[in-house]
């Protein structure tokens, strides 16, 4: 399932970035007394009560700026308000209503989203009774905040996670079909493939760079089973980043990613393996998804018996971190071994799904031991009680020890590497953690 977004705008230096910051629980968002400081969007997830949701950060709206940076900062925002499904206008409550928040106010207003009022800045029980004003902002109740000091902050989100709440319930119903999110740089071949696999040009297909400007689901029958297609937008560098719309359509290929449950991660293979596909991979990664790598348009490459050799080395050696994702050489163009991604989609699907039994896998653990001494330090040496599995999508296991701090990384990674191979996790993360057994 996607997370929610929730957008944060208002008008320069009425403290949305302190509030980001307070939000995400980290200091992301640079803050300073200078308006316009955030030039640009911030994005970071967020939780509240087990609630999550992405929370994005703008620069400071002018309405009326000439300058080309606030200007830019204002179409950043617009894009903001309009893919988010919460909007947050933030205001000042030691200054009052300005004509630039009414402005701000109206431009919300076209966009037709939820919105909540927050009036920061008020810290005192003088500022609370000016909060009243803002009502004429005609955007419902004004709730008072201060980002800063963390005042009001329960009931304002409180009252963000009921907004996010009815929105889902009202538009998500329960759907059993397989979601694959295809992600890539730009002209890769997304929407060529999943033409392909309709067989009809029902994309866009253009050897223009980006023409794919948002997340698409498709509809796929494959084999008797149904499935959901997500072609997305190319993710190019940022410094090649010219339009701001891309800039949209990044954040909503990585919303494409969080509501998939496998990925297919297109390389151009005329091109080879580049930093800016590790980085797209890593969207996939990061959110522990089973991944697949396509290195689509291979009968455009010139081959010998070594070439596909040379090819997953290489990938391989850029994407080092994410050595369980198969390697698939397809063409999108021509179809070639278009069966093969979707038998692979099922197999990782059941690889992340797979649970193995405690028994079986503390069996395992005991040899793992036996194979590689734990690690020892100031003569205390490692020991490993018992080991769990604790969830699937992804498999998740957790190894309780006598001392947490003994763990090397290394040897972490050696148990890792070992359960992987003994129970055939490939195509699938896994997350792993260590616990200290306690007395209870």
């Amino acid at each position: 399932m996607a997370k929610p977004i929730v957008a944060v705008v208002g008008r320069p230096n009425v403290g949305k970035s302190t509030l980001f910051n307070r939000l995400v629980g980290e200091r992301i968002a640079i803050v300073e007394d200078t308006p316009g400081v955030t030039r640009d969007r911030i994005i970071a997830d967020a939780e509240w009560l087990n609630h999550h949701f992405t929370l994005i950060d703008t620069g400071g709206i002018e309405p009326h700026a000439k300058d080309d940076i606030l200007l830019q900062m204002r179409i950043q925002a617009e894009i903001a308000i309009d893919m988010a499904d919460l909007i947050i206008l933030m205001v000042d409550g030691r200054e009052g209503i300005t004509g630039t928040d009414l402005e701000v106010a109206n431009m919300i207003r076209k966009h037709d989203k939820d919105v909540l009022l927050a009036v920061n800045k008020v810290d005192s029980k003088t500022l609370e009774n000016n909060i009243f004003e803002f009502y004429n902002l005609g955007l419902g109740e004004p709730l008072a905040i201060s980002a800063e000091q963390g005042l009001g902050l329960g009931d304002f989100l409180d009252e963000v996670i009921d907004h996010i709440k009815r929105h889902y319930n009202d538009e998500e119903e329960e759907d059993d079909r397989l979601r694959v999110a295809v992600i890539g740089k730009p002209n890769v071949g997304k929407s060529t493939l999943i033409n392909k696999v309709l067989g009809e040009d029902r994309l866009i297909v253009s050897n223009i760079p980006g023409t794919t400007r948002d997340a698409v689901d498709t509809n796929v029958r494959y084999d008797g089973e149904d499935y959901v297609l997500i072609d997305t937008a190319g993710l190019r560098r940022k410094k090649k980043i010219y339009e701001d719309i891309e800039r949209y359509s990044i954040v909503r290929a990585i919303a494409a990613v969080e509501r998939s449950q496998v990925v297919l991660i297109l390389i151009d293979g005329s091109e080879g393996i580049t930093e800016q596909d590790a980085k797209i991979a890593g969207i996939a990664h990061n959110r522990a998804k089973p991944s697949i790598i396509v290195v689509n348009k291979w009968d455009a490459v010139e081959k010998d018996n070594k070439t596909m050799k040379k090819m997953e080395d290489d990938i391989r050696d850029m994407l080092s971190f994410m050595t369980y994702a198969p390697i698939i050489f397809i063409s999108a163009q021509t179809g070639q071994r278009l069966g093969k991604i979707f038998q692979t989609i099922e197999y990782v699907k059941a690889q992340s799904a797979k649970r193995i039994t405690t028994g079986k896998l503390n069996e395992a653990m005991a040899e793992f031991v036996l194979m590689k001494q734990p690690p020892s330090k100031h003569g205390r040496r490692l020991r490993l009680y018992y080991s769990s599995q604790v969830a699937i999508n992804p498999p998740t296991f957790v190894v309780f020890v006598n001392d947490a701090t003994l763990v090397h990384f290394s040897y972490q990674r050696y148990l890792e590497n070992k359960i992987r191979e003994t129970f055939d996790f490939f195509g699938t993360p896994i997350h792993f953690f260590i616990r200290e057994r306690t007395n209870e």
